[in-house]
């Protein structure tokens, strides 16, 4: 469920039960192929976006009739694929050559056979990882989003917040992580990850599903809900303010809260039309109190059908910020002193005037939403965001990390 991205920006479906395989010939002499197996086959993408559909049946589970299939082989020489071709293959990642230790220059994540099969017809050809194509941080095809793209996004991330908000107004001593969890309403949408709840020593398991654990008073909580095109993700505290916090954390974990939304806000706060992943790094980097905390990844990376694309958000980075760019503030924190936990998580759009018009042309009332979110962002929390940030979720900057009282959000005066 979490690698069938490419797949489903190209074509509309995303596999259920089993693999596919979309086959295309950039000369335009072939149609699109979309290779499924059998219990696909009726769940495939409508004829008239011009893709051809064919049963290929190895791609079924094991056990399931295979009595209905061309050989693989005569597919890819119907689809043109022959001596001296070029074919680039589009898995789920491009890889670094020096972690492999050697081998292929250009590692390829398809399966062994298919790989094997495209060198053999393609003789004196090329066959290599062309995944970059779509999944570059700097020019990648799914790094820049058209109006009706964010338009889908922004109504995800409203499904995925306003779950979230759900979940928190729930959350009290003796509540269950399974009871919890019943409040993350997909509302039909395709998950991007299962729903994650975790409680008390649970929570540094962070990606770990609900159980049947039940809250402590100054447990940590994590919760994270993900559906394709929005992660909305929360964790702080089981407590109505510091004063219930065990005192081994009273403290640290205060300043630790305090300290970790300032590198949050410093991240949006960077964030323009033509700066780089660098100075979105520096600027969050800077803001950050190095004795509290470190960061765990990437401070935010791109967001699209699936929770994480790639990120142009790393130290030195040169990738600039683009109109259409959906991004994920994802700065999780890993305590330099006892364990606690903080997190704040939300998809925003970047989009320059013309963008900004196109969509509100397409949809007057996602820009209302927005607005109203900017104004929120920024009179309210005391964010500075550019005229270029559209938050996309209805939580969008908004940390309570005392859980059970959710009125003592922080801000900045």
């Amino acid at each position: 469920r979490e690698h069938s991205a490419n797949l489903a920006y190209l074509t509309g479906f995303d596999p259920r039960f089993e693999e596919a395989m979309l086959i295309l010939d950039t000369a335009g002499q072939h149609a699109p192929r979309l290779l499924v197996g059998n219990e696909c086959l009726g769940y495939a993408p409508d004829p008239a976006i011009g893709i051809e559909v064919e049963l290929w049946q190895d791609l079924s589970l094991m056990g399931q009739p295979r009595d209905r299939s061309r050989s693989l082989r005569d597919i890819f020489v119907s689809a043109g694929v022959n001596d001296g071709s070029r074919v680039g293959c589009i898995g789920w990642k491009a890889y670094s050559t020096s972690l492999i230790g050697g081998g292929s220059p250009s590692p390829i994540d398809l399966p062994a056979f298919v790989v094997d099969l495209l060198r053999s017809l393609v003789g004196g050809g090329e066959v290599n990882n062309a995944t970059d194509l779509l999944m570059s941080a700097d020019g990648g095809l799914r790094t820049i989003n058209e109006p009706e793209q964010i338009q889908h996004f922004e109504y995800a991330a409203c499904v995925s917040s306003t779950g979230m908000m759900s979940l928190l107004q729930h959350v009290r001593v003796g509540v269950r992580e399974d009871e919890l969890e019943r409040h993350l309403d997909s509302k039909g949408l395709t998950l991007s990850c299962h729903r994650m709840v975790g409680f008390g020593e649970k929570a540094r398991r962070g990606l770990a599903s609900a159980s049947a654990k039940e809250a402590a008073r100054g447990d940590a909580l994590t919760t994270a809900f993900g559906v394709a095109g929005a992660l909305t993700c929360r964790a702080g505290a089981v407590a109505n303010g510091p004063h219930e916090m065990p005192d081994a954390i009273r403290e640290f974990s205060s300043r630790m809260f305090a300290n970790y939304v300032e590198v949050v806000r410093a991240w949006y706060g960077a964030l323009s039309l033509g700066a780089t992943g660098g100075e979105v790094f520096a600027a969050a980097d800077e803001a950050r109190d190095p004795s509290l905390f470190d960061f765990a990844l990437n401070p935010g990376h791109y967001l699209h059908l699936d929770e994480w694309v790639n990120s142009p958000f790393s130290r030195d980075s040169t990738v600039a910020l683009c109109s259409g760019m959906v991004l994920q503030a994802d700065i999780i924190p890993v305590s330099r002193g006892p364990f606690c936990y903080v997190n704040l998580e939300d998809g925003v759009a970047l989009a320059d005037e013309s963008l900004r018009e196109r969509l509100r042309a397409l949809d007057a009332s996602l820009m209302r939403r927005v607005e109203r979110r900017r104004r929120y962002m920024i009179d309210e929390l005391g964010y500075v965001l550019d005229d270029c940030v559209l938050p996309l979720g209805n939580t969008s900057g908004w940390l309570a990390p005392y859980v059970t009282e959710l009125s003592l959000a922080l801000v900045h005066e």
